[in-house]
């Protein structure tokens, strides 16, 4: 096994029996009703950052918001996570996190992201992962940017009441998961 390598999960749980894989975590596992918005007025990437981890504060005040901020910063000046279509999936590790967390914001007015393709971002879904959960993260973050490469979805994202943006989330994420 390589040097940097995170190591292999045991196949056996401590008493011998084999372990149930979990499977990937779903958009289910990782957003809650209560972090998402659709009223945020961000001018600006980094003001959409702070307002992000107060969401996540809010809705887990066991987080600490200026470090969620500070975490989605760092990440976010190593390069845009804009992936373009006015798409962005800030994210990032935190050492103190028990699971991978999201929030899905639709912004009132598109911002800068410096997104590759020039387009200001109107749909973000922020995503923090425990230090320790490198493919996993990766895992997530492809899964999310195929949901959300989908135009017609993306369109449906842009249009729907805030009430039904959870489901809409979730469906998507369970119809791609569907053989």
């Amino acid at each position: 096994m390589p040097r940097n390598s995170p190591p292999k999960p045991p196949t056996e749980a401590e008493d011998g029996e084999p372990r149930e894989d979990p499977g990937p975590i779903r958009v289910r596992d990782l957003l809650s009703r209560g972090r998402i918005r659709t009223d945020l007025a961000a001018s600006s990437k980094k003001s959409l950052l702070d307002q992000l981890a107060e969401e996540f504060h809010a809705d887990r005040p066991d987080l600490d918001e200026r470090e969620v901020f500070q975490t989605l910063l760092r990440r976010e000046q190593l390069g845009s996570t804009a992936v373009g279509h006015g798409v962005a999936l800030p994210h990032g590790r935190m050492a103190d996190l028990d699971r991978p967390l999201g929030a899905f914001t639709r912004l009132e007015e598109p911002t800068d992201f410096d997104a590759l393709d020039d387009q200001p971002v109107s749909l973000v879904f922020a995503l923090l992962v425990p230090d320790e959960e490198n493919e996993q993260h990766l895992q997530v973050l492809s899964r999310l940017a195929r949901m959300l490469d989908d135009g017609a979805f993306r369109e449906r994202l842009r249009q729907a009441p805030g009430s039904e943006l959870y489901d809409l989330l979730v469906d998507k994420d369970e119809e791609m998961a569907s053989p």
